[in-house]
Order: C-alpha cells, then sequence, then structure tokens
C-alpha cells in the first residue's frame, strides 16, 4: 500500500547516484581503492585504528566472533531484544548463546545486573546493542568483563555517531560491528563494517573478510603481488565498490541526517508526554543518541494488533522491535528457551510499537503521527 507515514525511508541524492555510476564507470566493481577509502574515513569519523567493510552486519557480527577465537564449548551473553543476527551469529561459531534481560521498560538495553550471575567459567564474551540508537551502559559493562576477563563485542548497527563520554559507539569494546542496511542511519543498500583498536583482531578479520588470503585482487592488480597464500579459513564477506561509493556519501550526511532524527523524537517526546495508554522509553536518557527507533511500551490492556491496525488504517506504518530471540521455535527447540526467562523483555515483547523516524521525514507527517496516537484513545478503542 501507499504510506502517508512509512516506518522508515531511504534518503539517497544525486550524490550518491553519481558516485556510484563514477565506479560503474571505472571498470573496478569489487573491492578495491573506493572500498580503502570508505574505510579509512569511516575509521576517521570514529577515531578507531582499524574499520573493515563487509558485505552486511550479520557477517561483521560473525567477524568479531571468530576473530575473538569464540567457538565450541564457548557461552556469549547477548540481549535477546535484538534482531536476530545478533544471535545466529554466534551459532555460527558453535558457542551457545546466553540471553540476558534489559534494565526496565525505561531503559531497553542489556542490564548489567542481569548479566553477571549468567557468567560462568565458559563464557567468553558480552555482547550489547545500542537499541534504537540509545547507547548502553558501557562502564559497567566493560568493569564486569574486566572483572570477568572477558571480550566485549558492540552489536552498534542502529548507533553509527552516537556517543559515550566522548567516545564512539562501536569503539568502547573490543570490536565494533555496523550495519548500513537499507533503514538503518547510513545506508550502502547491504553492507557493514567492523571496527577495532586491537591489532591482533585486526590482522585476523582482514584474512577472514577473505578467504584467509594473504593478499587481494586489487593487490595483485596494483602490481603489489603476485600470488598469495592462505593463512587460516576465511570467508568470502567482501563488500563491493559500488556500495562503498554510497557509503563515502552516506557517511558525509549522516551528523546531518542524525540531528534531524533527533528533531523529530523532540516532537514525538514533547506532544505524546501526556498521552495515555502509552510509556516513552529512553525519556530520561543522557548518553548520546542516533535516534534510531521511537519505541513506545503500550499499556498492558491495549491489544497492540488492533493499535497498529489502527495507526495502519490512517496511512501510518508501524512495526514491532523486537520479538524477543529466545522465544524464537529454533531457539525454543534447540536450547529449550521458554516463556519467563527474561521478564522485561517479554513484556516489551508483547506491548512495544515503533513509530516512523527517518530523515526526511516531514513535521506534518510527524504531526499526523502523533494526532493519530492521540485519536485512537480518543475513539474509545480500547
Amino acid at each position: 500500500m501507499k504510506w502517508r507515514v512509512p516506518l522508515a525511508d531511504v534518503t539517497i541524492g544525486e550524490d550518491e547516484i553519481i558516485a556510484v555510476e563514477d565506479v560503474l564507470r571505472s571498470g573496478w566493481l569489487s573491492m578495491g581503492k573506493i572500498t580503502e577509502d570508505f574505510e579509512r574515513a569511516f575509521a576517521d569519523y570514529l577515531g578507531v585504528r582499524y574499520a573493515f567493510a563487509v558485505a552486511n552486519g550479520t557477517v561483521a557480527l560473525h567477524l568479531a566472533y571468530a576473530a575473538l577465537d569464540i567457538g565450541p564449548g564457548n557461552e556469549v551473553i547477548l540481549p535477546s531484544l535484538t534482531f536476530v543476527a545478533t544471535a545466529n551469529a554466534v551459532l555460527y561459531t558453535d558457542a551457545v548463546p546466553i540471553f540476558a534481560d534489559i534494565k526496565s521498560l525505561d531503559d531497553l538495553t542489556i542490564s548489567a545486573e542481569k548479566i553477571e550471575p549468567l557468567i560462568t567459567s565458559r563464557t567468553k564474551a558480552i555482547v550489547v546493542m545500542h537499541y534504537g540508537g540509545y547507547l548502553c551502559d558501557m562502564e559497567l559493562i566493560i568493569e564486569l568483563a574486566r572483572k570477568y576477563d572477558l571480550a566485549v563485542v558492540e552489536d552498534a548497527a542502529h548507533a553509527p555517531g552516537a556517543t559515550y563520554r566522548g567516545m564512539e559507539a562501536g569503539t568502547l569494546g573490543d570490536v565494533g560491528c555496523f550495519s548500513f542496511f537499507a533503514n538503518k542511519n547510513m545506508t550502502t543498500g547491504e553492507g557493514g563494517m567492523v571496527v577495532t583498536n586491537r591489532e591482533d583482531l585486526a590482522e585476523k578479520i582482514r584474512l577472514m573478510r577473505s578467504h584467509g588470503m594473504t593478499t587481494l585482487t586489487w593487490d595483485r592488480h596494483r602490481g603489489h603481488a603476485f600470488s598469495y597464500d592462505v593463512a587460516l579459513l576465511g570467508y568470502n564477506y567482501r563488500i563491493d565498490e559500488m556500495r562503498s561509493a554510497l557509503g563515502l556519501v552516506q557517511l558525509k550526511k549522516l551528523e546531518m541526517n542524525n540531528r534531524r532524527r533527533e528533531e523529530i523524537t523532540r516532537i514525538y517526546r514533547r506532544e505524546l508526554a501526556d498521552c495515555p495508554g502509552i510509556r516513552l522509553p529512553f525519556n530520561e536518557h543522557r548518553r548520546g543518541s542516533t535516534y534510531h527507533l521511537f519505541p513506545i511500551i503500550l499499556d498492558e490492556m491495549v491489544e497492540r494488533r488492533k493499535f497498529m491496525e489502527y495507526m495502519r488504517s490512517l496511512g501510518i506504518q508501524t512495526s514491532i522491535h523486537y520479538p524477543p530471540v529466545h522465544l524464537f521455535d529454533y531457539y525454543r527447540r534447540r536450547f529449550g528457551y521458554g516463556k519467563g526467562m527474561l521478564p522485561l523483555t517479554e513484556m516489551v515483547g508483547r506491548r512495544e510499537v515503533t513509530l516512523p523516524l527517518y530523515p526526511s521525514m516531514s513535521d506534518e507527517q510527524a504531526a499526523l503521527v502523533v494526532n493519530s496516537v492521540r485519536s485512537f484513545w480518543k475513539a474509545n478503542l480500547l
């Protein structure tokens, strides 16, 4: 259907089109100079030593876990309130995902207090996901990781440009992983980035990204090498030049787009502050956000499906972020996970609705969303 206000929208302009056309005309389409430029620009933006562009955010996570030597016999603690890729990538290493609950209905990020009782001799890493662009309480989590000698992986798919005490999301742990999927704060269509300050991890990621090969086609094309060795088991997780060209342009627009997301978020918070029947998470959040999502929590008495259908009838798209991973059929069958494990996560899974939020959204569209939410209760649809 034609949405009056879609959940998200891609902001692509003439600069992106020209950048991709230039790559197509160059005759070099696989990973090469443009990708190197993108990686350098992204690393400089974050202030991190190493950045590796990859095919998507899921493989970014897999490379992070693999570089940390996570494997059979290991456990990884992570949130269940996340996109399933965060957990699936753990399974690619044959490790076991152990799910921790969130902090509260006001802060939907993983709780350090809930993490600590789950740590065992098999625990290898803690994975945080900066939900909706709102950063986790990284100081407590990093202290916990140091106490038990654990690695920290940041799933920063929602958070390029978010900051925590002057440091960028993705640079606070051992490895940071970004997604550039079409609905993200910056996009390459598909694509992702792995970043780290650790030289040992960087070398593994560099090799594993492209079949474990010691040199790339681009190196040989430039005459920097004539052959290659395979140093370890690797994957074909490379990005291409077209997507890297998109990323270079999108990175330049990231701060402007994040500011616009913040403006829309402020409108929502102001106009929905006294709206009955809903709760607004992250109202008291004081860490720098990228405002990727605007989640609301419906009261228990509200039938979520009815609310979402009402919004749909007015041409407004909504979504759910997220159905808890531990309650998916595959995870139930394989690990025996079930209801009651994570009370707060499960409550959010039942009651959360995501409202539209994207940089090209107009104030008039934001007002339409606000008025539609408020009219749901005025129409006595409870």
